[in-house]
């Protein structure tokens, strides 16, 4: 069976996106899933979040200008059922090159769709860059679903609008018509403020059952499990912030299944 490729972008920054990439990849493979993460974030937090290095040459930089395999980029963790294509400071030259190149904006799906067809992954999560540049476009059109984590604060809504006028520009351009909402995270909820619960609320009224009913909490112990090179399951097992994401993967394995709620209006 071919891999499903989940991308998980948001343009703004700080939101929670490679967080949830790095628990969502750990928790999914723990439930027994085969997950390749990939990292195409130049900043390659999603590389030491799962305790690899950033390496000279280690990055799907080269696979993307048609130079070499992306498979060949491909690192174990010390996670099983966890492996990754780790980033590093080489893929900011992309933004500038990829666009005087042949078919730029698939790049990514023609050099990741060897690795899918090998049916050696289940699921492939791709961590994108904070902005709506040419690697966040190359994520769109090699994947499926598309999950966004919005965070828990004023003008959450108007990060998404962006998002959703891109995902249905792809959709009718036939970059990827078959490009879908697979959900919206809401994440680093504080419970004890009126302002987080409302910004879930108005979140919810806008997408209804495309939001997930898991919310993320802002926790320390998930600010400092990167910094150990661990998610958070394997760093704090027992924390909220474990727990959160534990739920969030089944939540998502239903949806993929087909056993999630049907969709409903996205504006």
């Amino acid at each position: 069976m071919a891999t499903k490729v989940i991308v998980i972008a948001n343009q703004k920054g700080g939101v929670g996106k490679t967080t949830t990439s790095v628990n969502l990849a750990a928790c999914l493979a723990a439930s027994g899933q085969r997950v390749l993460l990939v990292d195409l974030d130049p900043q390659a937090n999603a590389t030491s979040g799962v305790g690899l290095e950033k390496t000279a040459g280690g990055s799907a930089y080269g696979p993307l200008l048609g130079e070499g395999l992306l498979a060949e980029k491909i690192k174990p963790t010390a996670f099983e059922r966890l492996d990754a294509i780790p980033s590093e400071v080489d893929l900011c030259g992309v933004e500038i090159e990829l666009p005087r190149l042949e078919n730029h904006l698939q790049r990514f799906q023609l050099s990741l769709r060897p690795v899918c067809e090998t049916g050696r992954y289940d699921l492939a999560l791709v961590d994108c860059p904070p902005s709506l540049g040419i690697l966040t476009l190359n994520a769109f059109v090699a994947a499926q679903k598309l999950l966004v984590p919005l965070q828990c604060e004023y003008y959450a809504l108007e990060g998404i609008s962006m998002i959703m006028r891109v995902l249905t520009q792809l959709q009718t351009s036939g970059a990827n018509p078959s490009l879908e909402l697979l959900g919206v995270v809401m994440t680093m909820f504080d419970g004890r403020t009126r302002l987080s619960q409302q910004v879930v609320s108005e979140v919810r009224q806008h997408f209804g059952d495309r939001v997930f009913e898991t919310v993320i909490p802002r926790t320390t112990r998930l600010a400092e499990a990167p910094s150990f090179g661990k998610p958070i399951i394997h760093y704090d097992p027992y924390s909220t912030g474990s727990a959160a994401y534990e739920v969030l993967a089944q939540e998502l394995l239903q949806r993929l299944n087909g056993t999630a709620p049907g969709k409903t209006a996205t504006g």
